[in-house]
């Protein structure tokens, strides 16, 4: 039997409540607040006047791929176009024996309109295909051996889920959008070995835990993944638990429902994983024209591109309930959000409807008429905080594509004063997991730098308390686990983490600047 004793700082209980001062855990469970354990059996932490509260979640992210990159070029970061390739050429000639090169992430304003060329990458590798995705997963660049290699020409027709960037002559300028489109080439790359897989999550799910991080929901998972996390949990490869979501493939549905549960069958046999959970794209990003909008954008005669029509949506929504899943949906655009509210009336309106876990991811644009329907639909609301801000993306990309009318993102304040529920994700490696970082953003509203000053939509800033409840215990209800983690409650798991301040106590602006000194998943400590 383990027993830890926690004391000399603060610990996390709600402001209100009486003061705790000492934390026992017995085999990974929190067994008393300010009681004392057995002498000479136990493990005592002196917090050394820091905080320790309930660990973070990561209620959208991507470990695999994270991971994945860091074996890849590392262009993430580049200031660029050149410095990319100089990056990928580097990389090239580092490793002969690779026949394909795929990497991540580049910053798509780095080309007029987020269009980069094939001919730049052929100047550095003619030789091989070579694939990159971009810092927002929604699109990738690659050079024409790859595309070559796909069967990409000026004949090719555009899938219905995705577009090849053309030049005027229609020749494809290398540039996709869209996982149709993606796919079609990356799809013909040779899978990495399911090794190169196990590394990459020990990698990227010791980061998470570094950041204070016990529990993530991986948002999106293909069947070829599923070995990799399996194959890693088996061998202890594993900071974190994980929920996996698996992708409902409009392409394939309804003949996916069976294979769905076979594959949660073995993901649940795993320790530390489960998969109660499937992922619905309904739209793109707005920064390539694939979010789906309620009116045109503001330089293109387009609404977006629809992932699902409504009616087959709903239909799979209510599959993947009887199927015993909770749902999982991507939306940016105001359209795709309502698209995503309207699967869930379908499934609030079932007789047994009422506990099925709904979360809509992003939730970038949010049409007025839609905002209570968050709180009568019992929806929750899975924002990613570090969007939040007047950063380049913003404004050389977004809002111009937009136009007036259409600059108030990502409405924290206002569905947290409508009643809704809000969560905190991060959609890692698209930007950083660093959970305190975006507990600063979406407190201030501004950049790393204080701009603007005041904050970007300055009446959508939440409160700290919110926000680390957006932190912690939503997404563990997020992950049917609100009575065992995201609270300090006799009873509950010890998933714990160690600040070096309390974040309800420093200046808005300084909450970037607080470490994590501990993590405990479970009892055991991950950092």
């Amino acid at each position: 039997m383990r027993h830890i004793e926690f004391t000399g700082g603060t610990i996390g209980v709600p402001h209100g409540t009486p003061d705790v001062t000492t934390l026992v855990v017995h085999d990974g469970t929190i067994v008393t607040a300010n009681g004392r354990s057995a002498a000479g059996r136990t493990e005592r932490i002196d917090l050394a006047g820091g905080y320790l509260g309930p660990a973070f979640g990561d209620g959208h992210a991507h470990p695999l791929f994270a991971g994945l990159e860091l074996q890849g070029p590392q262009i993430r970061g580049a200031g660029s176009v050149a410095d990319i390739v100089e990056s990928v050429r580097l990389w090239a000639d580092a490793h002969p024996e690779a026949t394909w090169i795929v990497g991540g992430s580049y910053d798509s304003t780095l080309a007029p309109l987020g269009r980069f060329d094939a001919a730049w990458l052929d100047a550095a590798v003619p030789d091989r295909p070579v694939v990159l995705r971009s810092w927002d997963y929604h699109s990738a660049w690659c050079n024409t051996a790859a595309l070559e290699a796909a069967g990409i020409t000026a004949d090719t027709v555009d899938p219905e889920d995705g577009v090849f960037v053309r030049r005027e002559d229609g020749t494809p300028l290398g540039t996709l959008l869209e996982s149709g489109a993606v796919e079609r080439v990356l799809g013909r790359a040779p899978r990495r070995p399911v090794t190169d897989g196990v590394e990459a999550l020990r990698a990227s799910t010791a980061v998470l835990a570094s950041l204070g991080i016990t529990w993530v929901q991986e948002a999106w998972v293909e069947p070829a993944d599923i070995e990799v996390w399996v194959t890693a949990a088996e061998a202890g490869a594993l900071c974190v638990d994980a929920d996996l979501a698996q992708r409902a493939d409009p392409k394939a549905w309804p003949q996916q429902r069976t294979l769905l549960r076979e594959r949660r069958t073995r993901i649940e046999a795993a320790p530390g994983l489960t998969a109660q959970t499937v992922k619905f794209f309904l739209d793109g990003i707005i920064e390539n024209h694939t979010a789906h909008l309620l009116e045109d954008y503001a330089d293109a005669c387009t609404r977006g591109l629809p992932v699902w029509h409504d009616g087959e949506l709903q239909q799979a929504a209510l599959d993947a309930h009887e199927l015993g899943f909770d749902l999982h949906l991507h939306a940016i655009g105001d359209a795709g959000v309502r698209s995503a509210l309207g699967a869930a009336r379908r499934i609030r309106e079932r007789p047994d409807g009422a506990d099925r876990r709904i979360t809509i991811a992003h939730v970038q644009l949010l049409d007025d008429s839609d905002l209570d329907r968050f709180t009568q639909l019992d929806v929750t609301a899975c924002f990613q905080p570090l969007w939040a801000t007047a950063d380049e993306v913003m404004v050389q990309l977004t809002l111009p594509l937009l136009g007036p009318g259409r600059e108030l993102h990502y409405r924290m304040r206002s569905l947290l004063e409508s009643g809704a529920r809000l969560s905190f994700g991060s959609d890692w490696p698209v930007t950083s997991p660093d959970v305190l970082a975006g507990i600063r953003t979406a407190v201030t509203r501004q950049n790393p730098d204080g701009t603007p000053l005041g904050g970007w939509h300055p009446a959508e800033r939440i409160s700290v308390d919110a926000a680390l409840e957006a932190a912690t215990s939503a997404v563990a209800y997020q992950a049917r686990a609100e009575t065992t983690r995201g609270t300090l409650t006799p009873g509950s798991r010890a998933d714990l983490v160690w600040l070096s301040a309390d974040p309800r106590d420093v200046a808005p602006d300084q909450l970037g600047d607080i470490t994590v000194l501990g993590t405990w998943r479970n009892g055991q400590r991950t950092f």
